[in-house]
């Protein structure tokens, strides 16, 4: 049996077979949740874009940045920065200070 040429594959086998409804299941909420998060990392880039006049490449490596140096999840970090982006309420602490100081590093690495 031969799967579609786009369809993930495990062991040689269609990624599917073998897999019960509740592996399925979770397969695709995990799927949901990475696509929402993908989107809001996407659209935090587009605010830092905007407010600071970066490339896309830089506005995901402050983001990244941010997460690391605010010990945040990635998607957390980009979620407050949509929030504040919509609402204009202040970022929280540690997430603000975390995106200054990583602003300021990209800032750094651009000038020379």
């Amino acid at each position: 049996m031969t799967s579609p040429p786009n369809q993930p594959r495990r062991n040689g086998q269609p990624h599917t077979v073998g897999m019960g409804h509740g592996e399925l299941e979770k397969e695709v909420t995990q799927l949901r949740r990475a696509v929402s998060s993908h989107a809001a990392i996407d659209q935090a880039i587009g605010v830092l874009i905007c407010l600071h006049q970066i490339n896309p490449d830089t506005g995901f490596a402050v983001l990244r940045a941010a997460s690391q140096l605010a010990n945040t999840k990635l998607h957390t970090v980009a979620e407050a920065v949509i929030t504040w982006a919509h609402t204009h309420q202040p970022l929280p602490a540690p997430i603000k200070q975390a995106l200054d100081e990583a602003l300021g590093l990209s800032a750094g690495l651009t000038d020379s």
